[in-house]
């Protein structure tokens, strides 16, 4: 039953009652005490076994090919006996190195419902650096499409563990180069024939069995791998459709409708966002994954119109692209319902935008890290145009303290500083965090203690428990012994009309520490010089917060896969240009 205006608690208690679906309860997670959702599914086989009721309705969408759910299934459970007569069991290493395919999809969850621990690594990675994530996780079997296969043939035969690759693209008829050792083999020939009558392989799996390794972005370092157990992903499930259900409890959205979503498909696979929080939510909810080679924003608008797209987001920047899309009004978007974003910080002016080009779309922002399995927090709708700085509550079997920066206990202190405008480090605990860091039990002793995650992020709670992350601690510009919060000051350089993308970082003053630099990309045809900028941003933030130096680039930020802007990379560049 809907109940608009009630209030965000009253509307929480009653779907985490007893006897309801989101019914919570109290149990030992790796010897923690929390909360967790009591329906959660067990496991991905659970999972993907409940999605043969969505039978003949099309799940997969790329180019030309269609596939069912019932094809899927059937597909995923041949996959998981080929991969068993390999020589794969639970806990073996299985490594995903490719763009988004079908294929991708299929041999995730080939491997997940065997109890392997499947390895997204990043398709965009070097051949250098996709040594490094095969060796450092050990993987037995490769699934990669020939792009990435040209960059792992030149040392598969020295990873030891490596035993297969399997080519997820490869043509009919293509020979593939001989290995001495590893099996190099085209996905066609290792699934072999597909009965109609595939079942999945019976395999026990336990809700706290390892199931992914994502790779945390590496913006300093090498990357490390974040190992989700089964529980962590379930819980990651029911935390998005517990979301959505609830926004629509308080909210009754305007046109609701019944028809299964269509969700664009607009951020790598090998993210636990594109993986976690789309993919694995579509499988569950019945939902049609619309997939692209590439992300194009004019593709994306012509998919978007012939597929009737109810869901669009991913990262800011990609909404921000379709948005300014020179002919993005030629366009048939009347069937979208929902707009939603998280990975990066996202300027409020977006949520106008959004609104102005989407009248019935909800405009969404949430929060989330590789570390919590995605997602923890999201704020939609109404809730988020009365707050557009706010990533919203967090959910309810998720605990958060905001921490004194430098506190180095095992748990928050009872006596912290708090209110609304106290700022500080936001540590969460609740079942959607990983269990650690694989092959790093130092870094994980450090970042994950009694069962609470280290963000990393500067966030504070207002009255009403939305949480506002406020900046990376290590994005923090001092300027002169101010704090000088980069979200903020970009929040308010986005709200310039001329503005396309912007990042604000500090450079190194010999008086003041450091002083705080904008590197602005313009709308194209604009131009803008620094003073009116100084102008804008004097009438919105304070004097120490406005940046003295401004740099204007014609190529786009650069940006890591989850659409967080790399930083270090922009003050190398900046120091080496003042210098």
């Amino acid at each position: 039953m809907n109940e608009p205006g009630a209030t965000l608690a009253a509307v929480t208690a009653a779907m985490t009652a007893p006897g309801e679906l989101f019914e919570t309860e109290r149990t030992s997670v790796g010897g923690v005490d929390m909360t967790v959702w009591r329906h959660a599914p067990r496991s991905l086989r659970d999972v993907l076994e409940s999605s043969r009721r969505h039978g003949e309705r099309d799940f997969l969408v790329y180019g030309d090919q269609r596939l069912s759910f019932d094809v899927h299934y059937r597909v995923a459970s041949t996959l998981a006996r080929r991969l068993s007569e390999t020589g794969v069991h639970r806990g073996t290493r299985v490594a995903l190195i490719a763009r988004n395919l079908p294929e991708w999809v299929s041999a995730f969850w080939g491997a997940a419902v065997l109890g392997a621990l499947v390895v997204p690594l990043n398709a965009w990675w070097s051949s250098d650096e996709l040594r490094y994530g095969l060796a450092d996780s050990a993987s037995a079997v490769a699934f990669v499409d020939a792009e990435r296969l040209e960059r792992v043939l030149p040392f598969a035969d020295d990873l030891d563990e490596l035993t297969t690759l399997v080519v997820l693209d490869a043509r009919e008829g293509q020979v593939l180069t001989s290995l001495t050792r590893v099996r190099v083999v085209a996905f066609a020939t290792f699934l072999g024939e597909v009965s109609p009558d595939a079942t999945l392989p019976e395999v026990v799996i336990e809700p706290d069995d390892d199931a992914t390794m994502f790779y945390t972005s590496g913006t300093t370092g090498r990357p490390k791998g974040a190992v989700s157990t089964h529980r962590n992903i379930a819980t990651n499930l029911m935390n998005l459709f517990f979301i959505a259900q609830r926004a629509a409890r308080r909210l009754d959205p305007p046109d609701s409708h019944d028809a299964p979503n269509a969700a664009l498909l607009t951020i790598p696979l090998f993210h636990a966002t594109g993986c976690l929080a789309v993919m694995v939510v579509n499988v569950a909810a019945g939902g049609r994954l619309v997939m692209m080679h590439h992300f194009d924003t004019t593709r994306a608008l012509e998919l978007i119109a012939s597929e009737r797209v109810t869901m669009i987001g991913g990262v800011p920047t990609v909404v921000m692209q379709l948005l300014d899309h020179p002919d993005f009004s030629r366009y048939d978007t009347s069937s979208v319902r929902s707009v939603s974003y998280g990975g990066a910080p996202a300027p409020p002016e977006l949520v106008r935008r959004i609104r102005a080009a989407f009248p019935l779309a909800q405009p969404g922002n949430g929060y989330g890290l590789t570390e919590t399995s995605a997602a923890l927090a999201l704020n939609s709708g109404p809730d988020y145009v009365a707050r557009p700085t706010s990533c919203g509550p967090p959910v309810p079997v998720c605990d958060v303290a905001i921490v004194p920066e430098g506190y180095d206990g095992p748990e928050p202190p009872d006596d912290r500083p708090r209110g609304p405008d106290v700022v500080g480090e936001l540590w969460v605990r609740g079942p959607n965090v990983v269990r650690g860091y694989w092959g790093r039990p130092d870094e994980t002793a450090t970042t994950f203690t009694r069962g609470w995650l280290h963000t990393g992020d500067l966030a504070r709670l207002d009255d009403e428990g939305y949480l506002y992350i406020v900046d990376r601690a290590k994005d923090v510009i001092i300027r002169g012994g101010e704090n000088v919060y980069s979200v903020v000051v970009e929040a308010a350089l986005f709200e310039h009309p001329d503005v396309a993308d912007c990042a604000v970082v500090g450079l190194p003053h010999s008086t003041l520490g450091e002083e705080v630099a904008a590197v602005i990309v313009l709308r194209p045809g604009r131009r803008v010089d620094a003073e009116e900028f100084a102008r804008h941003l004097s009438a919105r933030i304070a004097r120490f917060e406005v940046p003295t130096r401004y740099f204007f680039r014609a190529d786009p930020l650069p940006r890591n896969p989850q659409g967080k802007v790399l930083k270090r990379e922009l003050r190398s560049t900046l120091a080496a240009l003042t210098s």
